[in-house]
């Protein structure tokens, strides 16, 4: 059996949301790095394994307002820093909440993933909201973007560190609650997109 960083099974985790299921995958890895094999392809992303994809993300989060000049120090690019960092947030997590780490990043992710969104329509020289449905690979996208994105802004120029401030965001968007800065923001824009219906 191969377990996730040679310590956590992933037996029994289920994916409850029915869009996303073909989107996260929980095929486990004793090393998750895949080395950009997914990368050339388009829609090939959705096989590589989740944590995976997540510890891609924190190599290099994206931009936010006007902080994307500075990194942090750990926003490197540098496969082990982010490695060790995801290996710490899982044993923390794990000590936390006394359940299987893998299972709680999974559940964070889909309650992080928004259902819809706001396109802007250009029409007779005029702009229109409108809103959408956000496609199931967006989804996971926007919530890998927006978990990674709060971890790294609350740990810049704070005595916090990564580990404790990812930890922090996964267990809020775990538990729904608007601590969480990616459950505020996919709030935010499913409230937009609904009065612009």
């Amino acid at each position: 059996m191969v377990l996730v960083f040679n310590r956590w099974d992933i037996e029994g985790i289920q994916v409850s949301d029915p869009g996303l299921k073909k989107y996260i995958n929980l095929e486990p890895r004793v090393v998750p790095h895949s080395g950009g094999r997914a990368a050339k392809f388009r829609f090939r992303k959705s096989n590589v394994f989740i944590i995976e994809r997540l510890m891609n993300r924190l190599m290099n989060t994206g931009h936010k307002a006007k902080k994307h000049k500075i990194t942090s120090g750990h926003l490197t690019g540098k496969g082990e820093t982010v490695f060790n960092i995801m290996e710490q947030t899982l044993e923390q997590i794990e000590k936390k909440t006394k359940e299987n780490p893998i299972a709680v990043v999974v559940k964070a992710i889909e309650n992080a993933a928004p259902r819809e969104e706001i396109v802007t329509i250009e029409y007779g020289g005029a702009r229109y909201p409108k809103a959408v449905e956000v496609a199931p690979q967006r989804r996971v996208d926007q919530a890998l973007k927006l978990i990674t994105q709060t971890a790294y802004q609350k740990a810049f120029n704070s005595k916090k560190s990564i580990v404790n401030a990812l930890v922090d965001e996964l267990l809020a968007a775990y538990n729904n609650s608007t601590q969480s800065g990616a459950i505020a923001k996919k709030l935010e824009n499913e409230r937009q997109a609904d009065s612009s219906r």
